[in-house]
This record gives C-alpha cells, sequence and structure tokens, in this order.
C-alpha cells in the first residue's frame, strides 16, 4: 500500500503539472474545451464542460498505475471518456503511449496539427515530477493490487478550472470560487464492499509565485483500513464558540438552508464551489459539514476525500438513507461505496451519489445535521 501511495502522490503531482501547462497556454486552452452531450452530461450544469486536460490526465494516471500494478487493471475508472473531436470532426480514442514523441503525435491529432502545444502537453505527461514529501515509511497494509479499485476526477471544479479566476487563499478561511477549487482527485476503495481505503487530492493552484508568477500547489493524502487511519492532515480543533459550521452549495433547497440557518446562525453557512473542494474544506477544517440534498456528485467527485475523512474519524454519508434509518446517523450503511452502479441509470448517472450527502468529521455534527434536517426533505 506504501507503493502504492507513492505512486498515487507521484501521478497526481504529474496530473496538476498537466493542468498547469493547459492554463498557461490561453490560445490552447480555448482550442480544448468540449461541450459534454448526452448521457455524459452532468444535469446539473446549463453547460458541463470536458477538455483535454481532464482526459490526458485521466488516461496518464491509468497508463502509469496500470504499467505497475497490472493486476489493477480494468479496475481504474474515470470521469471522462477518451474519445476527443478535433476541428475536422475525426474522433480521437486519446491514450499514453510508450514514448514523449509518439504521445505528441496523437495529441496533435486532436489539435489539429498544433505540434507546438501537443509537445508542451507531451512532455508534462512524460516528465516525472519532483521528489513528493510525504511520511509513508512503515505504512503496512494487508492488502493487495488485486483487491482494489480506484476512482479518478482527472480536475474537479471544471467550470472554475476553465473560468480562471485567481483568488488570494487567506489562511484558516475558505474562498467560494476560482482556480484553487480546481482538484485533481484519486480514490482508491475495496471490491469486495465498495469502502475507500486511500485518498490523494492535489491542489494544483494553491498559490502564485510571487517572483516567477508560476502557480505551486498542494498535496494531502490519507490511508483508512482497518485500525491503521493515517491522513496528511492534523485533525482539525472544533471552532472557538463551539457552533456548527457547514459548506454548501449556492443552489442548496432553500429549506435546507432555512434548516441549517436556524441549527448553525446565518454567518456559519459558507458557499463555495466543486464538491471536491468543498469536502477539503471540511478535512481542514474550513467547515464542520458539507451537506448537499441533490444527487449531482458522482463517485469520482467523493472517494479520495472520502477516504482522509475516514482516517480523521468522519465519513461520507448518503443524506437520504441517513434521514430514513432508524439506526441513527451512526449507522454504517449509510456510509457512501464506490463499488456498485445503480444498474436503472444510465451513462454517468449510473455512478452518482442519488441520495445526496453529509461529509463530516464528528458523528455528533453528522447527528445534528440530521435532527436539523430530519421531515424537510
Amino acid at each position: 500500500m506504501a507503493d502504492l501511495l507513492r505512486l498515487l502522490l507521484r501521478v497526481a503531482e504529474k496530473a496538476a503539472n498537466v493542468a498547469r501547462v493547459c492554463r498557461q497556454e490561453a490560445p490552447l486552452f480555448q482550442l480544448l474545451v468540449q461541450e459534454k452531450t448526452g448521457e455524459d452530461k452532468n444535469k446539473k450544469f446549463v453547460q458541463d464542460f470536458k477538455t483535454l486536460a481532464d482526459v490526458v490526465i485521466q488516461e496518464m494516471i491509468r497508463h502509469d498505475v496500470g504499467a505497475q500494478f497490472p493486476e489493477m487493471d480494468g479496475f481504474i475508472h474515470g470521469e471522462e471518456s477518451n474519445k476527443f473531436e478535433n476541428g475536422l470532426g475525426e474522433s480521437v480514442t486519446v491514450t499514453v503511449c510508450r514514448t514523449e514523441e509518439e504521445t505528441a503525435t496523437l495529441l496533435a491529432s486532436v489539435l489539429d496539427g498544433d505540434r507546438t502545444a501537443a509537445s508542451l502537453l507531451a512532455r508534462a505527461i512524460h516528465r516525472d515530477p519532483a521528489t513528493i514529501e510525504a511520511n509513508t515509511d512503515g505504512l503496512a497494509v494487508p492488502l493487495s493490487p488485486s483487491e482494489l479499485g480506484i476512482w479518478i476526477d482527472p480536475i474537479d471544479a471544471t467550470s472554475q478550472y476553465i473560468e480562471g479566476r485567481e483568488e488570494v487563499l487567506e489562511e484558516g478561511h475558505l474562498s467560494p470560487s476560482g482556480l484553487h477549487c480546481a482538484l485533481v482527485l484519486i480514490g482508491v476503495y475495496l471490491r469486495s464492499t465498495g469502502e475507500p481505503v486511500m485518498g490523494v487530492i492535489n491542489q494544483p493552484f494553491n498559490h502564485k509565485d510571487p517572483a516567477g508568477r508560476s502557480w505551486r500547489g498542494k498535496h494531502f493524502w490519507g490511508v483508512s483500513c482497518g485500525s491503521v487511519n493515517v491522513c496528511s492532515v492534523s485533525r482539525p480543533e472544533g471552532g472557538p464558540d463551539g457552533r456548527l459550521s457547514a459548506v454548501l452549495s449556492s443552489s442548496e433547497k432553500p429549506v435546507v438552508k432555512e434548516a441549517l440557518t436556524s441549527l448553525c446562525g446565518p454567518d456559519k453557512l459558507i458557499y463555495a464551489s466543486g464538491a471536491g473542494y468543498k469536502i477539503l474544506c471540511v478535512i481542514q477544517g474550513l467547515a464542520d459539514v458539507y451537506v448537499l440534498s441533490e444527487g449531482s456528485t458522482f463517485k469520482w467527485d467523493s472517494c479520495a476525500p472520502h477516504a482522509l475523512l475516514r482516517a480523521l474519524g468522519g465519513g461520507v454519508v448518503d443524506l437520504k438513507n441517513t434521514l430514513r434509518s432508524t439506526c441513527g446517523a451512526q449507522d454504517h450503511e449509510t456510509e457512501l461505496t464506490y463499488h456498485q452502479p445503480y444498474t436503472e441509470c444510465k451513462g454517468a448517472d449510473r455512478w452518482a451519489n442519488h441520495g445526496g450527502l453529509v461529509a463530516y468529521r464528528d458523528c455528533s455534527q453528522l447527528r445534528s445535521i440530521v435532527a436539523a434536517l430530519k421531515g424537510k426533505l
């Protein structure tokens, strides 16, 4: 497991490099945007975009993990289709090739012959990143790769990534939108039960170097399996006034906002973009809980941060099932799992978190949220 974690940290940093390269080439970036249609479309947004950066990152992670752990091949899942349409209307299957030159040639066919842009992307894909600092020594978990599957969200909060607004992150505060909401998420789950056991989060646009004006990233990771619970983030302390704080989507239902305003107070409701970023805010202690009543997130959004929360003693539950449960908020059966699709649905909806969710660090906070929303939804 330590070898797998080190690999995922490395490929997540490679993914962050790809995301940054794509943002730095503004004319190229405009060419890369392609609207999703049909069953792959996220119904929450009027326009939900797929970028070539998404596809390249996903296929790079799949390639690198499959090369080192071939027994995981077939269980490395991503958000995106790797089919991309170029300006001539030709469908190109994006994969990572054996050499940088071969990958550049393939990408040039997507980019309408733009060899310069294709070479920049290929170089980021094939270049090993700087050493990632992570204290994984002695991490012993009795699992083999053949027992595990992976969910990849190559760029969560794609709309924020595309818009590209540069907000300054204040220490101890979350920001509602901007490039920092865009995350690379890699989650590992048990094939047998669907439990999330490892997560890696990379924030490619964490801060900007004031001298060189280049972006620097930050990574987070966690492992939760049996008695092993290790996280790169320390468990945050509660707020000084003891009141609960909740992060929500601005489009959350009025009844949920009203119930949580009564529980927390209006100054303790915070709004932010990106499902992954909102759960990361809970992990970091910038909010106590993340509540979502809609089924607008997917397994690739929640798997990685869910593992980190479990390592900190928290979790992510299905909101609808938790409200229906007679066993209380701590019922293990209400935790999200990641191994089974909703067979009655099609396309991306097969992997949606249909019942909404609550991400939490402390069970007492979860119970407070459930009590506030009981009978309201």
